[in-house]
């Protein structure tokens, strides 16, 4: 199959350290790989957090007699500057939890809980004989299918990709439930994204950050801000939430959700008609600004932009005025403000914004939303070929943001389609993450035979017939980068696995080598390299040559290292659109269905029934169903609430504290209502996340309603996650 590309990526795919009992330690340059003490027995190595979010950081941890003592951030990466964040420095905790998955085990009876240790020989013979029986059955593998995503981005994590193509052909969840349509965006319009290095938001002179937030997502991107604060940049905050960020920020704006889009294009109408934006600029760098230009003139006024968006026409005025007149100035694009039926075409309308002021290719400005260009790996544990013979011709694809329902539909009898017997999910709880719930409930019950591999007896595992344990960062190779600094760390194993756990490319090998003594040939995974040198053959050779290394192993003596050239992104003026240049007008953009140009869509359409907005970001604390069990945790958050605004909650009798039901066509949900003047007077608040063993779940108010992009860039459309909406009662 040969090496992986970006694309192929896309498709597939503090004080309180009392509180959490972990010292945070003092930290230094480090510059060697181990520092050992006088006494022998405690040495220093580089490890590098997989999880995914923005910061991306380097660790060092320290090892004294086998066990974790403490772990820092790693000064040699400038982004981070030797900082962890509260999640970071909790992870000892994360590795010693007696919560952990320890053994191999299989349950009898889905849901049951009566799990028995097995071996992992007779682990491998288990999932061997399924597959051997599968194919016998239908003549391919693809009635096996692969739900995996970001759980952990460790290069190596991809193996488990790996160890299904080294089968045959399969069933694979494709797309991402986090960010496709702004990538599809930014691809209509620059060709890819690419971010400016956010280390060069000290340069800007203006900030909006729109749509996202730092305080709680990218902690360490709050310095950086607070530095070009202190260089004497303004940072506005665009957001229907008072975020920590915007309560940090020199300015909030509340904006309609969904409305981005309209914000964008009201400012970008003010430009031009008080001749601010950058015309030498378009004429040199783009294509279909004159229609672009027209549309702006034609369509949009400031009275339509500030009825839209709940924006008085004269702030609006002020803020196209100050974005325009600060040179250079920066957005920040939000993840979550492009989660609606028109967040995609939000996106290029701010992208828009951005160029047609000319803050494009200049450093501190940017339309920043993120890049894949420091992802400088090989994916060697995930480009496999299946065996000759294997049945099926290509693998199968299925939307991962409808797999339930998708499976549901391949299992329903049809003999002309070709169901899904056996699931292998990875870097995933899809039972407390997936829209519908109840519909992935079904979607399990549907299927023979389920394997996870995973940390934690989460919903998922308690859905599956075999668990198997990963190890943890602290226990393993691997390699991993950001998809918004631009470092990329390596991870050496601090200490040896802890009771029988494996990483998915030991995993893999383990697997292969049971099936071919089963039958030989049946499957294509090497079994003959180390940990060690899988993750030497990640970093790809371009990317030690950019740094004037060798190896990997002069990579471990500061556990991280930059690609440069991107202070500025598209400095050179040299964009990948089918132009080479930007593209106003994208034809390409045309080919998938939407507008050549960046229009305004209009956001979905509030039910009468239902006339609550339902939004349900990260908390701060944990990410998706990780963290949510280490006892840390639960003392801060171990109870799930819904922020209502008190406006709403007299309207509805609720009083603080008080329990409320949640609810709308497809499901409901009972909890605790917490008032707060920072949530929307037409929202509701509700953070996603796994909480143990509690049996809340957000998700079954949830809709698999899709986006209006991602099906360019990531073979499917994004989900539309904040274009729920909901009743609320008090019990």
């Amino acid at each position: 199959m040969g090496k992986f590309s970006r694309r192929d990526f896309l498709k597939g795919s503090a004080a309180l350290g009392a509180l959490v009992g972990v010292g945070t330690g003092v930290g230094s340059s480090f510059k060697k790989t181990k520092k050992v003490s006088a006494a022998g027995n405690t040495k220093q190595v580089f490890s590098a957090c997989p999880r995914n979010c923005y910061d991306t950081c380097s660790i060092v941890t320290t090892v004294g007699d086998g066990t974790i003592k403490f772990i820092t951030g790693n000064k040699n990466c400038t982004y981070t500057n030797g900082r962890l964040c509260v999640k970071g420095y909790t992870y000892p905790n994360y590795v010693y939890s007696p919560d952990r998955v320890k053994y191999p085990m299989k349950q009898e009876g889905r849901g049951t809980g009566k799990w028995t240790r097995i071996t992992w020989d007779e682990a491998f013979e288990m999932i061997a004989n399924k597959i051997f029986e599968i194919k016998k059955e239908y003549g391919s593998t693809l009635p096996i299918a692969l739900n995996k995503y970001s759980g952990t981005f460790n290069t190596l994590s991809y193996g488990i990709e790996g160890t299904l193509s080294s089968i045959g052909y399969t069933t694979r969840a494709q797309g991402t439930p986090c960010w496709p349509a702004g990538i599809d965006s930014q691809t209509f319009d620059f060709g890819t994204i690419v971010n400016s290095d956010p280390e060069a938001m000290i340069h800007s002179k203006y900030i909006l950050v729109w749509g996202a937030n730092p305080a709680w997502n990218s902690v360490h991107s709050m310095n950086i801000l607070q530095k070009a604060k202190e260089n004497g940049a303004k940072v506005v905050v665009i957001d229907p939430i008072l975020t920590d960020t915007a309560a940090n920020a020199d300015e909030y704006i509340e904006i309609k959700t969904s409305t981005d889009g309209a914000l964008a294009l009201g400012m970008a109408k003010y430009i031009l008609d008080h001749n601010l934006h950058d015309m030498d600029w378009m004429r040199k760098n783009s294509v279909g600004y004159q229609e672009y230009l027209n549309y702006l003139n034609n369509n949009i006024t400031l009275e339509w932009a500030s009825e839209k968006t709940g924006i008085p026409v004269e702030v609006i005025e002020r803020l196209a005025r100050e974005y325009a007149a600060a040179k250079p100035a920066c957005i920040w694009i939000g993840y979550g403000m492009q989660r609606h039926t028109n967040g995609g075409a939000a996106v290029r309308s701010i992208d828009a914004l951005a160029a047609m002021s000319g803050n494009v290719g200049v450093l501190g400005g940017g339309a920043n939303y993120a890049q894949l260009d420091s992802w400088l790996v090989n994916y060697s544990a995930m480009a496999m070929s299946p065996p000759e013979g294997s049945g099926g011709g290509a693998d199968r694809m299925i939307n991962i943001n409808n797999f339930p329902a998708q499976v549901l539909d391949l299992n329903s009898g049809d003999p002309n389609k070709i169901p899904i017997k056996m699931l292998w999910v990875a870097g995933r709880n899809p039972i407390a993450q997936d829209p519908e719930t109840s519909v992935s409930y079904k979607a399990f019950d549907s299927i023979d035979f389920v394997v996870t591999a995973d940390l934690w007896f989460n919903e998922t595992v308690a859905q599956s017939d075999l668990v198997l344990p990963i190890s943890s960062i602290f226990e393993t190779w691997g390699v991993h980068a950001s998809y918004w600094h631009y470092w990329l760390h390596i991870n050496e194993p601090a200490i040896d696995p802890l009771y029988e756990t494996k990483c998915d490319v030991e995993i893999a090998m383990g697997l292969s080598k049971k099936m071919n003594e089963m039958e030989p040939g049946s499957c294509t995974y090497p079994t003959d390299r180390t940990m060690e040198e899988w993750a030497a053959m990640e970093i790809s050779q371009d990317f030690l040559n950019s740094k004037g290394m060798t190896s990997y192993k002069d990579l471990l003596k500061t556990g991280t290292a930059k690609v440069e050239g991107y202070d500025a992104a598209w400095a050179d003026g040299v964009f990948r659109t089918p132009s080479g240049k930007y593209e106003f007008l994208s034809e390409k953009c045309a080919s998938f269905g939407h507008h050549a140009l960046p229009v305004y869509v209009e956001a979905k359409e509030v039910p009468t029934d239902r006339p609550i907005r339902l939004l349900t970001p990260h908390w701060k604390y944990g990410l998706h169903s990780q963290f949510q069990n280490l006892s840390w945790m639960q003392s801060v958050h171990n109870e799930p609430f819904v922020e209502i605004h008190p406006e709403l909650a007299q309207k509805k009798g609720i009083a603080d504290g008080d329990m409320v039901k949640v609810h709308n066509h497809i499901g409901f949900v009972e909890l605790r209502a917490k008032h707060t003047l920072t949530v929307p007077k037409d929202a509701v608040v509700i953070y996603e996340a796994w909480y143990k063993d509690q049996k809340f779940n957000v998700n079954y108010l949830v809709e698999a309603t899709p986006a209006d992009m991602g099906s360019c860039a990531t073979g499917q459309a994004g989900l539309a996650f904040h274009d729920q909406f909901v009743n609320i009662d008090k019990l």
